[in-house]
């Protein structure tokens, strides 16, 4: 990709993008909180004063402090989310740091199920105040499909569409939430932070009030790893905004629940956040939310694909085709995650039906990828900084804190929370047994010393009676050291059958955690007919080893070090090119191995994920004619004796 591809963005027209992609998750969540707070309780100063002191200091705290503050200072030359921290603390060989990566990642994948169906849900309800009786769940299902079929078209043209509306939907909300507060201005005490620890301590069961309080900030780990799409110095510009108007939104139901129905108890199907309205305004304000909660979940789902994405690059999910809809920075378009992420949404609407249900599993997964990127955060700035003693209090505070959520949080697990962490269990484990698989493969490849194989090749390419595999035979390969070869190409080129070539090219890639680098390094084994290539690009970088191979070889060509034209001499006398081919090799651990069973579980599971993956040349951008795949043994250094007698 070109640099100019990354470039952010600013001013204005930055921040207007950043509220079209980042803040519309966290932006919708008026639709619903101060509603799940409340639920079928009475209606007390204790309980809303304290549910929305709760709400503000839960928004400074973590949405604030934490994740645009901190978090976006841990970026990745300019990348976000939890895959881009992880690449930053990995390079210090602590290989527990992994283990956070893994589950925070599966965790926000299960969250991208459930977003778009509350989302959408708590704004589509609001028809029911026009058409009472209305039947939401066909509707619901038809944004969902819209929303999903829109994913394809970048979100560049999303941010330039929906930057605009979502400015139109933190000024309605604000002005909607203004209104009440002057008819009400007492419920401003709830600023004091006193009043969230009275409801905690003193008001039956409010520890558990914390489940629907945290749902006020389930946005901040998407706006995270949306960093890369518009830049932290947008994010962080506008967020004073979001967070003023959401503020002055959950202020304004709470103030009118305090002046209207103070005492009293408020039906589960009613929609505080619609009962504010003016009658008059109230068609424009469900459009409004609706096209808003289209956005809400736009922003989880580019984060989905980001963190997908980031993942592929660093073998840690299987390969999928990925498009790129745009030049717009960190634009990216998965089409099977796009699908499996709206089959489950449908799933979740026809087994809850209403937003109302749905808040029971909604925020479990989320709190974890919270805690797992709270743990990174705390490994990255003891590096960073050079200092254990205030990382160390920064992430307990956090891990604390988001720990208490997640005690609270436990109380939905029966009641749907189970759901999402199901979810994410099953992409926890795809996620660790793919890093299991690579752990195996690196613990049984058997890698030789390059310079004693050397004399072979050159009586190979001396040997007349051998008919010419091509004239120039390209290789990719594990070792990343000039010295050594893996076993396995060597049998490929030795022993499987004897492959001739003017020239042998062997090809290390290796995904860096600089998002965009891109350079290579040449090691020339043999002038002109053996060389190993060292090629290292950005986990953000596009796979398209095929165009990157043939730059290299045309600057070789280029400074005489090789060269591309025909040795055939009826080819070489019409100056015709020489043929390239590419060798995939798909490594089989071999009868003679042996495995522990955790082992055997890993590669039998490996094995069928990999029956669905992309297949590996269109992953790595070779050109499909030009490749050939060979299924061959992992070798080891010994093998098993089986002690056998011979009879006679």
């Amino acid at each position: 990709m070109d640099s100019t591809h990354h470039k952010v963005k600013t001013g204005l027209a930055g921040m207007l993008i950043s509220l079209g992609i980042v803040f519309g998750d966290i932006g919708t969540s008026p639709l619903y909180v101060i509603k799940a707070i409340l639920t079928d309780k009475v209606v007390s100063e204790q309980l809303i004063i304290g549910g929305l002191s709760c709400v503000i200091w839960t928004l400074i705290l973590i949405t604030t402090i934490k994740y645009v503050i901190l978090a976006l200072n841990a970026d990745n030359n300019g990348e976000g989310g939890i895959f881009a921290l992880y690449a930053l603390v990995r390079k210090y060989k602590f290989k527990p740091v992994i283990y956070p990566a893994i589950i925070g990642c599966a965790m926000l994948i299960a969250d991208g199920f459930i977003t778009p169906p509350i989302t959408i849900s708590s704004a589509v309800e609001g028809i029911t105040l026009l058409i009472p009786g209305f039947n939401t769940i066909p509707w619901v299902i038809l944004c969902l499909f819209v929303l999903f079929s829109f994913q394809q078209i970048g979100t560049e043209i999303v941010g330039r569409t929906f930057g605009p509306i979502m400015l139109i939907w933190f000024s309605m909300i604000a002005v909607l939430g203004i209104n009440q507060i002057i008819q009400y201005p007492e419920v401003l005490k709830a600023l004091n932070p006193k009043y969230a620890i009275d409801l905690l301590v003193n008001y039956p069961r409010g520890f558990w009030l914390l489940g629907a309080v945290f749902l006020c900030t389930t946005g901040g780990e998407a706006l995270y790893s949306d960093l890369g799409h518009v830049g932290k110095g947008n994010i962080r510009a506008t967020w004073g905004f979001v967070l003023l108007c959401l503020m002055m939104s959950y202020t304004g139901q709470s103030a009118w629940l305090l002046n209207n129905h103070l005492g009293s108890t408020i039906p589960k199907e009613t929609s505080i956040f619609y009962a504010i309205m003016p009658e008059w305004f109230l068609t424009i304000g469900i459009i409004v939310a609706c096209v808003a909660s289209f956005i809400a979940s736009q922003a989880l789902i580019s984060g989905v694909f980001t963190l997908v994405n980031e993942a592929m690059k660093l073998h840690l999910w299987p390969r999928l085709k990925v498009n790129y809809p745009s030049t717009f920075k960190g634009q990216i378009y998965i089409p099977q995650i796009n699908w499996i992420l709206f089959c489950g949404c449908v799933i979740i609407v026809l087994i809850f039906g209403s937003s109302a249900n749905m808040e029971a599993a909604y925020g479990m997964a989320i709190i974890i990828d919270m805690l797992m990127t709270s743990l990174l955060l705390g490994f990255y700035y003891k590096i960073r900084l050079h200092n254990f003693t205030i990382p160390f209090i920064a992430a307990a505070f956090f891990i604390i804190l988001e720990g208490t959520f997640l005690i609270a949080n436990l109380d939905k697990f029966m009641h749907g929370g189970w759901f999402s962490i199901m979810i994410g269990i099953i992409g926890a484990t795809l996620v660790f047994v793919l890093y299991n698989a690579q752990k195996i493969k690196e613990k049984h490849i058997n890698f030789v010393k390059l310079n004693e194989y050397i004399p072979i090749l050159k009586d190979l390419q001396d040997d007349d009676t051998i008919p010419k595999e091509a004239s120039h035979l390209v290789y990719l390969a594990m070792a990343n050291d000039r010295r050594l070869i893996d076993s396995n190409i060597m049998y490929s080129i030795l022993r499987k059958k004897p492959k001739r070539a003017d020239v042998y090219w062997f090809v290390h890639v290796d995904i860096v955690d600089n998002p965009y680098q891109k350079s290579f390094h040449v090691d020339t084994i043999v002038p002109k007919e053996v060389f190993f290539v060292h090629l290292r690009f950005g986990f953000k970088v596009e796979h398209r080893v095929n165009t990157m191979f043939f730059e290299i070889v045309d600057q070789l060509v280029a400074s005489g070090e090789v060269s591309t034209a025909s040795m055939y001499p009826s080819m070489k006398k019409h100056h015709m090119p020489a043929d390239f081919k590419f060798i995939l090799l798909h490594t089989r651990v071999s009868a003679d191995t042996e495995l522990t069973t955790f082992e055997r579980w890993v590669v039998r599971t490996y094995r069928m994920i990999k029956k669905v993956s992309l297949p590996a040349y269109e992953d790595f951008g070779l050109e499909v004619a030009n490749v050939e795949e060979e299924v061959v043994p992992i070798l080891l250094p010994s093998k098993t004796e089986m002690n056998l007698k011979r009879e006679y």
